[in-house]
């Protein structure tokens, strides 16, 4: 119990620092971050449970008001921002991620971790930050979809490197990726 707790809090301080990583700010409000990939991270190490937890545990400190998302932002103004729905999925997406690793048992770890992380955090994601841009920026679910395009690439790569990350943690310490316990 005491171990989860800890590896919970880890992962959630792990994407805080990610955003410290500087943003690009794009024109119509929703920043690219490097937050996504510790999203991803936490689902793929941590497994559903454990990764799901992590992000809501972020997502509940940036909600009461610490400055952990890029840029120095947090509070509740934050749900009201362009990029909300992403915010608001970043639990579920890492959840996602968890559970397609952990099912998927047999295969190459970084490509089972790199197509989870592409299920939970591009698909899953996206739904939450398409349907959220598209009501706060009055757009149509189209108009989002077209917009929200320009992330996807980056994400990709990102999926690529949770991939990677996951398959070489798991060479090293295997019992330290719990999605595989």
């Amino acid at each position: 119990m005491e171990k989860n707790v800890t590896l919970v809090a880890l992962f959630a301080a792990l994407i805080a620092v990610l955003g410290l990583v500087p943003q690009i700010m794009l024109g119509f409000g929703v920043p690219i971050t490097a937050q996504s990939l510790g999203v991803m991270l936490c689902g793929t190490v941590l497994g559903a449970k454990r990764g799901g937890l992590a992000v809501l545990l972020f997502v509940v400190l940036v909600a009461l008001g610490l400055p952990l998302l890029s840029g120095g932002r947090g509070g509740l103004g934050v749900f009201s921002a362009p990029s909300a729905g992403f915010v608001i999925g970043f639990p579920f997406a890492a959840f996602v991620t968890g559970l397609v690793t952990e099912r998927l048992r047999s295969g190459n770890l970084a490509l089972v971790a790199g197509a989870a992380s592409i299920v939970g955090c591009v698909v899953v994601l996206y739904a939450f930050g398409i349907v959220g841009f598209s009501l706060i920026a009055q757009k149509t679910l189209a108009e989002a979809t077209m917009v929200m395009g320009v992330f996807i690439p980056g994400d990709l790569i990102k999926a690529i490197i949770a991939g990677v990350l996951t398959a070489t943690l798991y060479k090293a310490r295997p019992a330290s990726v719990l999605s595989r316990a």
